[in-house]
């Protein structure tokens, strides 16, 4: 026979007050994983910002090691039509890199951009 209260109901509060209890587990259970996404997103988005920014250095030491490159062989030409033609070819060289470096730059800010994502989704 179901249990039944004074008003003659079945279940009763009990049966409620289980219910919200199971709900708030299961509220609390979202929270702390939507919690714990965020700071897996957030530690992709610090790891990704350290890598472009000595990825960005790397990038700044190379075209400073090809600009006094550029000036050595310059301060040995033979006359100005030499000047010229060192300085013509490290301008196109140095245009060159720097298109491939900003390519590659946002590559790795995209993919970062897609980690952080996936880890908010908890997918990482």
């Amino acid at each position: 026979m179901a249990d039944t209260n004074e008003a003659g109901n079945t279940g009763g509060a009990g049966a409620i007050g289980g219910d919200m209890a199971s709900g708030m587990r299961n509220f609390s259970d979202q929270m702390k994983g939507a919690g714990d996404a965020m700071k897996a997103s957030g530690q992709k988005m610090a790891e990704g910002g350290s890598t472009i920014g000595l990825k960005m250095l790397d990038q700044a030491e190379s075209n400073t090691r090809e600009a006094f490159a550029a000036m050595r062989a310059a301060a040995g030409a033979k006359d100005i039509s030499d000047v010229m033609r060192i300085q013509s070819e490290f301008m196109r060289d140095q245009g060159n890199r720097s298109m491939a470096q900003a390519r590659e730059i946002g590559e790795l800010i995209m993919q970062f951009g897609r980690d952080a994502v996936g880890s908010a989704r908890g997918q990482g």
